[in-house]
């Protein structure tokens, strides 16, 4: 194995901790309708996490699939508020589930030799696997503090 796919492999299994640590919180949040930033519950924050990663699951999966993949078009702060709102009538188990499925299709296609350049949204640049592994790890990581903090305010 290359020295790149080593590298990628070690991101992806960061990503998956990550993920189950993320997952064994919100299995225990005491109440996922707690404020945990100024217009966020705790259920808000793993909605817009799911939101995303849905997004990075869907984009590597047409990448390894050879289809042209459809990035998110929007402004930012828009495309937050929308994911957001999308996933208010599910309950925490059924978001939770949504982001365990796209952290299945992540580790089922990241790897593979045709994922090369990864879009984010229109208007951004494309990312390596492995910038945007670490991205996604970085932007998990820090919900989860501010999840974790609001937990025991």
């Amino acid at each position: 194995m290359s020295t790149v796919n080593e590298n990628r492999q070690l991101l992806l299994e960061r990503l998956n901790n990550v993920v189950a640590h993320l997952l064994d919180i919100y299995r225990s949040v005491p109440d996922p309708d707690m404020m945990v930033y100024e217009l966020w519950t705790a259920k808000d924050v793993l909605a817009h996490l799911t939101f995303w990663h849905e997004s990075f699951a869907r984009n590597v999966s047409d990448l390894a699939r050879d289809i042209k993949p459809t990035p998110l078009k929007g402004k930012l702060s828009d495309l937050n508020q929308a994911g957001v709102d999308a996933m208010k009538p599910y309950s925490l188990e059924a978001v939770i589930e949504r982001l365990e499925i796209a952290q299945r299709t992540i580790w089922d296609n990241v790897l593979s030799p045709r994922v090369v350049l990864i879009p984010y949204k229109k208007g951004s640049r494309d990312y390596t696997p492995e910038e945007h592994l670490e991205i996604v790890i970085n932007h998990i990581t820090q919900h989860l503090q501010d999840v974790v903090k609001a937990s025991h305010a």
